[in-house]
């Protein structure tokens, strides 16, 4: 029998996987600039982190999360997103005791049982940032810069940041009984779903993507004009800061977000080149999170932004991706002592740092040659019985296809020179 990877998942093979270290290497570098550091967590929690943090009436808790019993009958769940662990270690390890603000980031998979779709699969993976301990409105902008830096360092166009505040507990309840009145005349033209969320968590309606919905969510009020004096400022704090930092931005009144753990700043960047599935990240401020979980009352904002996204918009927009994954001299034998010799250059070129390969299945030189070229080797070194009769191998630039002869006691040293001098 055959098996394949199960639905929704994906193996991700050796000529993809450069694109990805791309990707998370240029996230590692950008949170850097910026003071994050890396935090990782296990793949499974206790269930109970999710179905607290996330809300119970959203629909990642009640139809999406993957949910096992372990052999000591306690509900785990495989990761359904990156917040909640981050705040439970946070708590966990007395990290709010080193430093009034803690900054980290996470490159991650994220497991959620809905219908795969481009871009978003049962397993997908997500780079985001958390920021916990502060309340300024700048660590808001802080985050939200950091995300358009990272698209902005892959060459990225064509995004739209948009912005709104979904309040907090002071103000919400007022919007959400505006938002229950203005629906109410119309309930039984929405969708099924919609029709759940009036009574669970009425704003999510705002997020429907069904076009009746939609077209009738047009017509209520936005978040923005029912927010407390608090609220009110702190938004406007955050978009005077993005307006300094050079940041462009739409505010969107009906914007939400799709936990229930989300106060104040809410925001999500959009691409113009993925169609209906656009959004390549989003996030917001979530104040009473870590009070929630048992710790003590603590602001915090953060994002999470999808790789696989990411990775379509480059490729809708022709953007190439570097790759170093090309062994930099291949190593070619003719018989059994050029052999030995080749084995033993291997070694002494990967120790000097030199990322080098050769054939193992018993090739002609001429298949060896073209196997070189095929891998995109700069250099390919030639050993054949009479020049090492000599104590000599021959180096061809693979670019030009000239070739040398040098000692074979000095093939590193004259190999590492070739390379310093060829274009890169």
């Amino acid at each position: 029998m055959r098996y394949s990877a199960p639905r929704g998942t994906q193996d991700i093979l050796p000529e993809e996987s450069s694109r990805w270290q791309y990707l998370e290497g240029k996230f590692r570098e950008t949170c850097r600039l910026y003071g994050y550091n890396e935090l990782r967590t296990p793949t499974f929690e206790e269930t109970e982190l999710f179905t607290r943090s996330i809300g119970e009436h959203t629909d990642i808790v009640s139809k999406e999360m993957y949910t096992f019993l372990d052999r000591a009958n306690r509900s785990m769940t495989l990761r359904a997103e990156g917040t909640a662990p981050v705040v439970r270690a946070y708590l966990q390890h007395n990290l709010f005791a080193q430093a009034p603000v803690s900054k980290f980031y996470y490159i991650t998979s994220v497991f959620r049982y809905e219908r795969p779709q481009a871009g978003r699969l049962r397993e997908h993976h997500q780079v985001g940032v958390e920021a916990i301990g502060s309340k300024d409105p700048a660590i808001d902008a802080e985050v939200i810069s950091l995300l358009i830096h990272y698209l902005d360092s892959l060459g990225i166009r064509g995004f739209e940041l948009r912005i709104n505040s979904v309040g907090c507990a002071e103000c919400r309840p007022a919007y959400r009984d505006a938002l229950k009145k203005t629906v109410a005349p119309v309930l039984r033209e929405l969708c099924e779903t919609c029709r759940t969320r009036y009574e669970t968590n009425p704003l999510r309606m705002l997020d429907c993507k069904t076009p009746r919905c939609k077209e009738l969510m047009a017509n209520v009020p936005g978040l923005t004009t029912y927010l407390c004096q608090e609220c009110d400022e702190h938004l406007a704090g955050v978009l005077q800061y993005l307006q300094i930092l050079g940041t462009p931005y739409v505010v969107d009144p009906k914007l939400v977000r799709g936990f229930d753990y989300y106060t104040k700043t809410a925001f999500e960047v959009v691409s113009t080149a993925l169609g209906a599935q656009n959004a390549l990240g989003g996030g917001g401020r979530y104040d009473r999170l870590v009070e929630e979980m048992g710790g003590p009352p603590t602001p915090a904002v953060g994002f999470g932004a999808g790789i696989e996204r990411i990775l379509m918009t480059m490729s809708a927009q022709g953007i190439s991706v570097p790759s170093d994954n090309y062994p930099s001299v291949f190593v070619t034998t003719i018989g059994d002592q050029s052999r030995e010799a080749g084995i033993k250059l291997l070694a002494d070129l990967r120790h000097a740092g030199i990322s080098a390969d050769t054939d193992y299945s018993g090739k002609s030189l001429k298949a060896q040659m073209k196997a070189a070229d095929r891998l995109r080797a700069r250099l390919t070194v030639i050993i054949g019985e009479d020049e090492l009769a000599r104590g000599l191998i021959k180096i061809r630039n693979m670019g030009t296809g000239t070739e040398s002869e040098v000692r074979v006691a000095d093939a590193v040293t004259e190999i590492t020179k070739a390379l310093e001098h060829m274009p890169t």
